[in-house]
């Protein structure tokens, strides 16, 4: 079973490509779900045919679903939260207070999530893909299961445990049931074998930036970006004459300009989808996308990346260099603190905690460097000895 999200900043056309990548999917044989997490929902547009909270059969193989956050947050989580204040209050807790404590910031986004793996582990589908809301809110939705299990850390005290640990009651069977949800969410988005994740932008130097930078977010949260595409691309005007030729090969020509230079920073592969005069509704347009897009190849495939892994230890004259790897833009805003175990990576703002590897706990933080693989620490054993 493979798990296909697609983001990007608003307006990029990343719902038709998702569509596109479904619908052919179906056609070459696989089972296909395309799930819309984006609260726009314009999923059933680019289909042509309503949409629901349930899947809808949208041709043979194909189906499709638009998921309502809103009513999953009026439905499941209440019942949770209730378990947990009804447990806070019997424990001396006082009623105003426990109600405090069950309010967990992005409870809709963690749902819609939580409804995505649930779709998923029915198996029934060979492929599920989604079309996620705009880049900063996908951002913030991948990086919730962290966020909120650390808070369930912090109020609650909730440790990961295993399926044979012991059985609990109250608020602790409540905690640790949300606590093992949003592991199982985590897991699900670092599993590189199943989860990838397709960048689409539209060929604009803010655009690519953006794409650049949420390019090293996810590298951060451990999660696996196997394509980028670059959408609307003007078509090349040929021998066509007069003003509207003109406008079309020096926006064409702006265009590769700005790819040649994401190009020469690093964004790699990037697979173009050229405009269109009318919009791609229904699929036989979508049919003719996604021929433009994977030229008749499997939409899975993706493109090779470098899975090597994040954390590589070598030794140095001072101690120890981590070396981290992560896609870095020469300007990136790069800043980092050790908190007991833990390094505090903040890049362009986004942060995350990498554990320490146990070899390098006992060592102090003495610099750190930047080059075009990623982020090096230098690190230094106190006792002296490396």
């Amino acid at each position: 079973m493979r798990l296909v999200l697609f983001t990007g900043k608003g307006g990029v056309g990343k719902t038709t490509l998702a569509a596109a990548t479904g619908a052919t999917l179906a056609t070459q044989g696989k089972r296909t779900l395309v799930v819309s997490t984006d609260p726009a929902h314009s999923l059933a547009d680019a289909y042509g045919m309503r949409l629901g909270p349930e899947p809808t059969e949208v041709d043979r193989r194909l189906d499709a679903v638009q998921i309502d956050s809103r009513s999953l947050a009026d439905s499941a989580w209440q019942r949770l939260r209730g378990q947990l204040g009804h447990a806070l209050s019997g424990i001396g807790v006082d009623a105003l207070d426990a109600a405090e404590l069950t309010v967990l910031p992005g409870v809709d986004d963690l749902l819609a999530l939580g409804e995505v793996r649930r779709l998923t582990a029915t198996k029934h589908w060979h492929a599920v893909v989604v079309d996620c809301g705009p880049t900063a809110e996908t951002l913030r939705l991948f990086a919730l299961p962290e966020a909120v299990a650390g808070y369930l850390r912090r109020v609650y005290g909730w440790q990961p445990v295993s399926s044979r640990a012991r059985a609990l009651s109250g608020a602790a069977a409540s905690v640790m049931e949300l606590g093992n949800h949003l592991e199982s969410l985590r897991a699900m988005l670092t599993d590189r074998e199943v989860t990838t994740v397709r960048l689409v932008l539209t060929p604009e130097r803010m655009v690519v930036a953006e794409t650049r930078r949420t390019l090293t977010a996810l590298a951060l949260r451990g999660i696996r970006v196997d394509g980028i595409v670059a959408n609307r691309l003007m078509p090349a005007a040929g021998l066509w004459r007069g003003g509207a030729a003109s406008w079309l090969r020096e926006r064409r020509a702006q265009q590769e300009a700005v790819l040649a230079e994401a190009g020469a920073a690093g964004l790699s592969g990037v697979r173009l989808v050229e405009h269109r005069a009318a919009e791609p509704v229904g699929l036989d347009a979508l049919a003719e996308i996604a021929k433009e897009l994977y030229g008749g190849g499997d939409p899975l495939a993706g493109e090779a990346d470098d899975v090597a892994p994040m954390l590589r230890i070598t030794e140095s004259d001072e101690g120890y260099r981590l070396r981290i790897s992560l896609p870095l833009a020469p300007d990136a805003d790069v800043d980092l603190a050790r908190i007991d175990d833990d390094l505090a990576i903040t890049i362009d703002g986004f942060r995350r905690l990498v554990a320490l590897p146990r070899l390098l706990r006992p060592c102090e933080v003495i610099g750190a460097e930047t080059d075009a693989d990623g982020l090096v620490v230098l690190l230094t054993d106190p006792g002296g000895q490396a």
